[in-house]
C-alpha cells in the first residue's frame, strides 16, 4: 500500500488504493485498506488530503509540497511552493506555538473547469 502510494501522483481515494490492490490480493478487504491508510497517516509517511466534495485521498508523496484542489472536478494537484520566509516564526512568536510542518490546501477551479466553465454560457 505504501509502495502504491509512493509511485503516483493521483491522490486515490481508499477504494481506489483497494481496487488496485485486489488485483494482486483479492481477498483483501476494504476495511483492511482504510486502517492501513490510517496507520501509514498517524505514522506520518502519507498524508490524508479531505476534499469539500468526496472521499477523503491519501498522498504518498514525502516531500514537503502543498495541494490544489479542485471544487468542480475533484482533482488534486500537487504545488510545489515555498513558504515565505520567517513565517513559522512570525506564528511562534505572535500566537506561542511552534509549527513543526505547515500544508496549505489551494481550493477554486482547474485549467480544464475553468475552460468548461468559460465555455458555457452565462446566465
Amino acid at each position: 500500500m505504501f509502495e502504491l502510494l509512493g509511485t503516483t501522483r493521483e491522490h486515490p481515494t481508499a477504494a481506489r488504493v483497494h481496487e488496485t490492490l485486489q488485483e494482486e490480493l483479492p481477498r483483501l478487504s476494504l476495511g483492511t485498506v482504510y486502517r492501513n491508510l490510517e496507520i501509514l497517516v498517524s505514522e506520518g509517511k502519507i498524508e490524508a488530503v479531505s476534499t469539500p466534495h468526496g472521499p477523503t485521498r491519501y498522498d504518498g508523496n514525502p516531500s514537503p509540497h502543498h495541494h490544489f484542489i479542485c471544487e468542480g472536478c475533484g482533482g488534486i494537484e500537487d504545488i510545489e511552493l515555498r513558504l515565505p520566509a520567517g513565517l513559522t516564526e512570525r506564528v511562534r512568536r505572535k500566537y506561542r506555538v511552534t509549527a513543526t510542518r505547515v500544508r496549505v490546501d489551494f481550493y477554486g477551479l482547474c485549467r480544464s473547469c475553468t475552460d468548461r466553465n468559460l465555455t458555457q454560457p452565462i446566465r
